[in-house]
């Protein structure tokens, strides 16, 4: 039995953009994670050893929004790889890093980017 695992809305303040101000004023950013895996004796042992503790990714994402990048696009994807490196059993994998308020010449709520 797969199960869906998704932690969203986890908000970080960092230091991520192209833009100096970026660089040291920081901004409001949003990951979401969604991962799937094999769960069946977790769900049937109600044993959390044989699950994928959601708070080992969190601290996962947490660890990699500390290391600024120019894109969002490198922030996604070392998430990605840190999380499938250090937790075995991911079968499928999302990630979304969304940054508020974008440096754009218009209105603009957020940016995202998926992997």
């Amino acid at each position: 039995m797969k199960a869906t695992v998704e932690l969203s809305g986890m908000e970080f303040h960092a230091f991520h953009g192209c833009l100096e101000e970026e660089r040291t004023e920081g901004n409001r950013f949003i990951v979401d994670v969604t991962y799937e895996y094999e769960a069946s004796e977790a769900a049937v042992e109600d044993d959390i050893s044989k699950a994928i503790d959601y708070s080992r990714v969190y601290d996962i994402v947490a660890l990699e929004m500390k290391l600024p990048s120019d894109l969002l696009e490198n922030v996604a994807f070392r998430i990605r790889n840190a999380i499938l490196s250090e937790i075995p059993g991911i079968e499928s994998l999302r990630v979304t890093v969304s940054k508020q308020r974008p440096p754009v010449s218009g209105p603009c709520e957020w940016s995202k980017v998926t992997i």
